[in-house]
């Protein structure tokens, strides 16, 4: 699982940075300022949570149960969250309104909340160390 899990961090964050790069570049003359800010703010999230995938295939104190669950909320959360963000950015380019489908964003958005609180649970369970 921790292989998986690292491939997937690793993989994000590769995409992370051609998204990033193609929205400041390829993007600059097609959308407006503002869906570029939108953009960035989706390649963003999708970053944070790649470095948060590595550091999860890499922690030994999480129980491999606990991290499949973390995976898969962190997966699932990035795809719908900064998937529906790049979607709605770039919504002036296409023939199909991706604010219909706006209600998935906080969707993603709660799941990658939940993953974060899986891990916060796990620490506060941790017994101080009285040395």
């Amino acid at each position: 699982m921790n292989k998986k899990i690292l491939v997937t961090g690793s993989l994000l964050g590769l995409i992370a940075i051609i998204l990033g790069a193609f929205g400041a570049h390829g993007l600059k003359s097609l959308i407006s300022i503002e869906s570029i800010q939108t953009f960035e703010t989706g390649v963003r999230y999708q970053m944070y949570h790649a470095l948060f995938l590595l550091f999860i295939g890499s922690y030994s104190s999480l129980i491999e149960k606990k991290k499949q669950i973390v995976f898969y909320m962190v997966l699932l959360g990035v795809l719908l969250f900064s998937g529906s963000i790049y979607m709605l950015a770039t919504n002036e380019l296409t023939n199909f309104d991706f604010k219909r489908i706006g209600f998935i964003t906080p969707l993603g958005g709660l799941l990658l909340i939940i993953a974060w609180i899986i891990l916060l649970i796990n620490f506060l369970k941790i017994k101080a160390d009285k040395s």
